[in-house]
């Protein structure tokens, strides 16, 4: 499941797009996280323990994870799914942080992309588990990152081992096959190395294929903010999965609920539901993200009018309460979402004012 692009153009804004695929809704809301909050990594010994530097527009899903978002400083991060991810034992030694809060860790304290590769080198990612037709399995997921200079990194965890992929260039992702094998497929294709033509499956190689493909075929020159924003916008659509279009036995395979898009160089975050026509953006400097503000919620599901700029529908919420390393999170209900039980839910916000 799920694709991302990244794109620039001389004189236009680094752009960012990415569909989340999944099999079922996932209770998405938009939530503005101020500064100033203290947080810590939930795992049982040794949590990571930090104060957010950085207010955000984040996407919460399941109620409990942060999976998408941009900061005040332009970094963008996106959660994806890899079946090859594998979390390995825990040490000890490092501080430990549960996924559901690594995006938000990111996003709370780096600036840059190298930031977060640091960061997230500095600490071990644990994972909570997916409660998926039936079946709990760790959630497997990998992470992609950019920022407003451009920079770019996708971070995968293999046999309990960082795997980072760090540049501008790596400006696609997908899921499964690893990242390395992706990059060698890539060459096979006509425009990109090969010869053979661009695949239109719903496969993740193939998905990646033509997100690179598509690139290529942007124009230098786009003209304006709005035709660049339109061009990733017709790539990051030309990824998707259509509705209906799910795999029983292959989450990877599923269609695409809904799509978001960071402008990492004007601090912008725009999200659409795949089921809907509207699309919302959100600009940063338009929210108060100040460290004595509070947690903020826009739920475009219960506001099917909502169009365009909509910062001043944001109302005051409760902080999330993430979900615990090593519980679990059903995911498979028609937009139900139970989260796990642990004596550690609850501890993940206490606001440092």
């Amino acid at each position: 499941m799920c694709s991302r692009v990244k794109w620039t153009a001389e004189g236009q804004p680094v752009l960012v797009g990415r569909n989340m695929d999944w099999t079922a809704r996932m209770g998405s809301k938009l939530y503005a996280m101020p500064k100033g909050v203290a947080r810590e990594g939930l795992v049982d010994v040794n949590p990571l323990q930090w104060t957010s530097k950085y207010g955000s527009v984040v996407t919460i899903v399941w109620d409990c994870a942060t999976s998408d978002g941009i900061n005040e400083a332009g970094l963008c991060a996106n959660l994806l799914y890899l079946a090859e991810s594998n979390f390995g034992q825990r040490v000890t030694d490092l501080p430990g942080v549960s996924i559901s809060l690594w995006v938000q860790y990111l996003l709370d304290t780096c600036a840059t992309v190298a930031e977060a590769v640091a960061a997230s080198q500095a600490c071990q990612v644990q994972s909570f588990e997916l409660v998926h037709q039936g079946t709990k399995v760790d959630a497997p997921l990998h992470l992609s990152l950019a920022d407003a200079s451009g920079d770019s990194a996708v971070v995968e965890i293999l046999s309990g081992n960082m795997v980072v992929h760090h540049g501008p260039q790596y400006s696609v992702m997908t899921n499964s096959p690893i990242y390395d094998e992706q990059l060698v497929l890539l060459k096979q294709y006509e425009g990109l190395g090969g010869k053979k033509p661009i695949p239109g499956t719903m496969e993740a190689e193939d998905r990646f294929a033509r997100g690179a493909f598509y690139l290529t075929k942007l124009p230098e020159d786009p003209g304006s903010y709005q035709a660049a924003v339109a061009g990733v916008l017709s790539v990051i659509r030309n990824m998707a999965t259509p509705l209906g279009a799910n795999d029983p036995e292959r989450p990877n395979i599923a269609a695409t609920i809904w799509r978001t898009f960071g402008d990492c160089t004007n601090k912008r975050y725009y999200f659409e539901f795949c089921d809907m026509p509207n699309v919302v953006w959100v600009d940063l400097d338009q929210l108060n993200l100040d460290a004595d503000a509070d947690t903020q919620l826009f739920d475009l599901a219960a506001d099917l009018d909502a169009a365009g700029e909509v910062s001043a529908k944001f109302e005051p919420a409760d902080p999330i309460v993430f979900q615990p390393a090593g519980t679990a999170v059903r995911c498979d209900g028609h937009g139900e979402v139970i989260g796990g039980e642990s004596p550690l839910r609850g501890l993940s916000e206490a606001t440092a004012r």
